[in-house]
Parts: C-alpha cells; structure tokens; sequence
C-alpha cells in the first residue's frame, strides 16, 4: 500500500497568523495526525520561517513516530539543520526563497555533479533521500547518477489536466515512474493531489511507495474534521 506523509505546513501558516499566539498546536496536530493512520510527517521549511520554523523541524524530530520528511533547497542552512535533526528522509526541492509553493523539478542533468554532493553528505547523516522531479523519463538516468535514493514526481501538471482527461494527464507520469523502477529508484509523488484525482494517480503509478498532501488534506479538514480527512486520504491509496 502507498504511504500517505502529512504535509503540515498550512497549519503552521494558521498558527504563525496570529503571532506568537501557539494556536493551532503543530505538535499536537503531527501527533493527531499520526494517530489518524498517516504514516509520516512533511514539513517545508523556508529561509523566511513564514510556515515551518527551523525550531518546528527540531521539536518534531522529538515526537514524530512514524517518518519525517524534510523538504527544502540544500541551502547551508538547511543542510546544517539537516545534520542537527537527521530526518528519516530528506526530499531536495530547487525552489527560490520567495517561491509561493514548490513549482519545478530539478533539472538533474545541469545540476548533477552538485546534487551528487549534497546527496551524498545528507546520505551520511543517516537520511533516506528523493529528488523532486517533472515527469520526463530522459531525466531518470542523470537523476539515479547522483545516487538518491528515490524521486518525487512533481503532480502538479496532473492535477491541471485531470479533470479535461486523466488517462493523458497521467501518462508522463506513468512512462517516468516505468523508467525510475527500471533505474532501481523508489518513488514519491506530491503536488496539488487530493480526493479526487489521488486514487487514479496511485492505481496507475508502477513502484509508487509514498504521497505527500499538504494543502488540499488541510483544507478538506476544515469542513470533515482532520481525522476523517486523513481516513478518506488514506482510503484512496487502497486498491
């Protein structure tokens, strides 16, 4: 079965919106989380701190029971606290610090000599890690050269396209994850998925291992309750 890892950083935006008011619990909604059947924790943290404070990734390392994922560009800063914390994973994104959200892959063949680095160093501190990644199966063999682990499929093309024609929508994504399993990679996906188009995601992805959800599982929350939010998630990625 595909693992489902919470993105929990829009609860972090809700809490930061108010101050230093503490409201909602990060901590307490990344236990909760857990307990509703999720199998592991995402967080983002950016230079700006605007969401998911440095000192979050900290205390969650302390609590989280399940996996956590950290995503992020390997800025200095981020791979030192990268070696402070030592995720289970690490997912390498090329976003700019004033990136609204995550919005390319890395172009792995100018970057691979780079990424080769920086894979390595956080491999060293015990890390499981992926590179976000469009769909594009030329990309496959620069990627596995860099020796990661795994990559994420950057969803959001599909997520566009699902509702005009699904079965187009997913096939870049289908011939990429072919070529990752070929090239002994696991796969990741994430990016805009929610209920409607997550189950045939998952169906038609070969090797898919984990989804991450951030915004529309948040989102969903504030009209079903987060447990049943993260039940319903779950229940797509059973088939």
């Amino acid at each position: 079965m595909v693992k489902l890892s919470v993105n929990i950083n829009k609860i972090a935006t809700l809490r930061n919106a108010r101050g230093l008011h503490a409201r909602p619990d990060l901590l307490q909604a990344a236990r909760d989380i857990e307990r509703f059947g999720a199998e592991g924790i995402t967080v983002h943290p950016r230079p700006d701190e605007r969401h998911i404070r440095y000192d979050d990734v900290r205390n969650l390392k302390s609590i989280v029971t399940t996996e956590l994922n950290v995503e992020g560009n390997p800025t200095p800063d981020f791979l030192a606290l990268c070696r402070e914390v030592r995720p289970e994973q690490v997912t390498l994104v090329p976003d700019a610090p004033d990136a609204i959200t995550s919005n390319a892959g890395w172009n792995v063949v100018q970057h691979q000599g780079y990424l080769r680095d920086v894979v390595a160093e956080l491999k060293s501190y015990g890390a499981r890690v992926s590179i976000f990644l469009d769909p594009d199966p030329t990309l496959i063999d620069a990627a596995a050269s860099t020796g990661t682990d795994r990559i994420e499929l950057y969803t959001e093309a599909y997520a566009r396209y699902y509702p005009q024609d699904r079965a187009a929508a997913v096939l870049p994504y289908r011939d990429t994850a072919k070529a990752a399993v070929a090239a002994g990679l696991g796969l990741n996906a994430g990016h805009d998925l929610d209920l409607e188009n997550l189950a045939y995601l998952a169906q038609e992805l070969p090797g898919l291992q984990e989804v991450s959800i951030g915004h529309a599982l948040v989102a969903d929350a504030l009209y079903l309750g987060l447990e049943n939010t993260v039940q319903l998630y779950k229940r797509q990625l059973k088939f």
